[in-house]
């Protein structure tokens, strides 16, 4: 198909047809649309704007309303810095793709807050270890597109891991001392990992204000001291968890759990909430109530506790009584794979 022939360029905004896997170079000075992983999607051009539509099957339109997509880092700041010259509030929601109503609420809470949202879909290397889920870390571009639509996401950046980490890369951010509690000590160099591409993605989204799920609780206190102790002057605000209706935390990794293990999932939330039932009773002694849930955990065959902490939420160094608001937080190989979950305990 020529796209010169086409009517891209034809403010009637007549529909035009282009095949999949096609790459697309838009009229203005911004490329805004490289790459779609979809059977077949539709471009309408009114004013020099694109508005994208997915075809799904070929038969049903599903709106996607403005939404833009860079891979170009470069592209995506110019994009950010013309929203903020032009007075919009820009919110940023990071993410490893594989939505779910998790990222979903992070993405609801970003459009409540601020004037324009940008997500990013980057499953990064650097924060995964020898031996971790890299390579077969669930990924599924076309849903997360659709997903990021109907909360209407106004850009999405969609890197290649080149176009972070070029040939001859070699800065990294360090954490003293965060870094060195939790997930932390059984995944050694994770929060370099972590710390390394959301400074770069600060540097290249230029957010006013950034969202992080509440449910990998060490990161976004990571992500705060780094943003304080960088200067950054971005807002970063956490988002509650959110729960399937048996309580189980969403994750995308919970896609790897059988249904017989999804159920023997749901004794971490169980352990959670009854040690904050316990300390209710009046038992604030964390031995105690660590116990506890290790053993309603371990109870199920299969089940094995990384770790398992009641600690000071903005330290993460453990305590030995709750007698304020104490963080309680988990790591549990179901089968193969690794979750995480915690709760705030209240006295």
């Amino acid at each position: 198909m020529n796209l010169k022939d086409s009517t891209l360029n034809n403010e009637s905004a007549n529909y035009t047809l282009v095949e999949s896997r096609m790459i697309v170079s838009f009229i203005s000075n911004i490329n805004i649309l490289k790459y779609l992983d979809v059977l077949t999607f539709k471009l309408i051009s009114i004013n020099q704007k694109v508005f994208i539509y997915t075809l799904k099957d070929c038969k049903k339109d599903i709106q996607m309303k403005d939404i833009i997509i860079f891979k170009k880092a470069n592209e995506m700041r110019t994009q950010s810095l013309t929203w903020k010259k032009q007075g919009y509030k820009v919110g940023f929601v990071p993410t490893m793709g594989f939505l779910h109503q998790g990222h979903l609420s992070l993405i609801e809470k970003a459009k409540n807050c601020c004037d324009k949202v940008i997500l990013s879909i980057f499953v990064n290397p650097t924060q995964f270890g020898e031996g971790e889920d890299l390579d077969k870390y669930p990924r599924n571009l076309k849903r997360d597109i659709e997903l990021a639509s109907t909360k209407n996401t106004d850009a999405i950046f969609l890197p290649s891991a080149e176009e972070i980490y070029p040939k001859n890369y070699q800065t990294f951010v360090n954490l003293e001392t965060l870094p060195n509690f939790l997930c932390g000590k059984s995944r050694p160099g994770h929060f370099r990992g972590v710390a390394t591409i959301v400074t770069k993605f600060f540097n290249i989204a230029c957010p006013d204000q950034a969202f992080f799920g509440e449910k990998d609780f060490q990161q976004l206190a990571v992500i705060r001291q780094m943003t304080k102790d960088l200067n950054f002057g971005i807002k970063i605000t956490g988002v509650p968890i959110v729960r399937e209706e048996d309580g189980l935390a969403m994750s995308s990794r919970n896609t790897y759990l059988s249904d017989q293990n999804r159920k023997k999932a749901l004794s971490l939330y169980k352990s959670l909430t009854l040690s904050q039932e316990i300390i209710k009773k009046g038992i604030s002694d964390t031995d105690e109530i660590i116990e506890t849930a290790r053993k309603i955990i371990e109870d199920k065959e299969g089940l094995k506790t990384d770790y398992i902490k009641i600690c000071d939420p903005y330290t993460l160094e453990d305590i030995k009584k709750v007698t304020k608001p104490a963080l309680m937080a988990l790591a549990v190989f179901v089968g193969k794979t690794r979750l995480i979950d915690n709760i705030i305990l209240n006295p």
